[in-house]
């Protein structure tokens, strides 16, 4: 038995990979997440499934997650955890043999991939389990707005914006470009730490209503918005 997950990138049907196309269509299953957000309606790795590869359709079944938990293991995010492995199990017991679990994104990164892996390895022995990776908002977002991430010797790094700017100002003193994830709440902080450097804010990337703007000009954006924040640059190939 076989536990997959498969990252089918940031929003746009067209930049999910064929090797992730190839899995879909060989799983008995496919687990997606159902948030808050996506109500009794699909969310956003269903919607790029079913625009992608519309045969496996039906093979859709739709998992709890919560994203209403900011930080920490709470009680509705255990037992979100919990449902979803129960999901595959149950799937596993009645006969399949290779079941999928879509995220957006990479399934390796901020992914809720990991957790039910785990989940399902405290019931299935032997478990074999597979990552398909997947394009990733920043690359996308810096696709769209012709911004390197990184040229030459630069350095790069990932960081999430829950909790403030206090880390992110730590690390951007060591590194020369930043990508800010889960931005929205705290966006006027992080417009104030970046001052005139070019940052560019993007959300809802890949999408009809995708919105990419400085972020000099943003002064409210939804929690999921991406920053890239990257260093001055002058001549070409100067940082080489």
């Amino acid at each position: 038995m076989r536990l997959v997950g498969i990252g089918v990138g940031p929003g746009d049907p067209e930049l999910i990979t064929v090797k992730a196309l190839n899995v879909l269509r060989t799983c008995d299953v496919i687990l997606v997440p159902a948030t808050e957000a996506s109500g009794d309606g699909a969310g956003r790795a269903e919607k790029i499934i079913v625009a992608a590869c519309p045969e496996v359709g039906t093979r859709i079944t739709r998992v709890p997650f919560s994203m209403a938990d900011l930080s920490g293991v709470t009680k509705r995010r255990s037992e979100a955890w919990e449902t979803s492995a129960k999901a595959a199990v149950e799937a596993f017991e009645a006969g399949a043999t290779q079941v999928g679990f879509a995220t957006i994104g990479d399934p390796s990164v901020y992914s809720t991939f990991s957790y039910l892996a785990a989940g399902v390895r405290e019931h299935i022995a032997g478990l074999e389990v597979e990552v398909v990776p997947g394009i990733m908002a920043m690359q996308a977002l810096a696709a769209a707005c012709l911004t390197p991430l990184v040229e030459g010797d630069e350095t790069l790094a990932l960081v999430p914006l829950k909790k403030g700017t206090e880390q992110l100002t730590a690390i951007s003193e060591v590194v020369d470009t930043c990508v800010v994830y889960k931005a929205g709440r705290h966006v006027r902080k992080l417009a104030e730490l970046v001052g005139d450097d070019p940052a560019v804010a993007g959300s809802n990337i890949g999408l009809p209503n995708q919105v990419i703007t400085p972020l000099s000009e943003v002064d409210e954006a939804p929690y999921f918005t991406s920053v890239i924040w990257p260093p001055k640059r002058g001549g070409t190939g100067e940082r080489i």
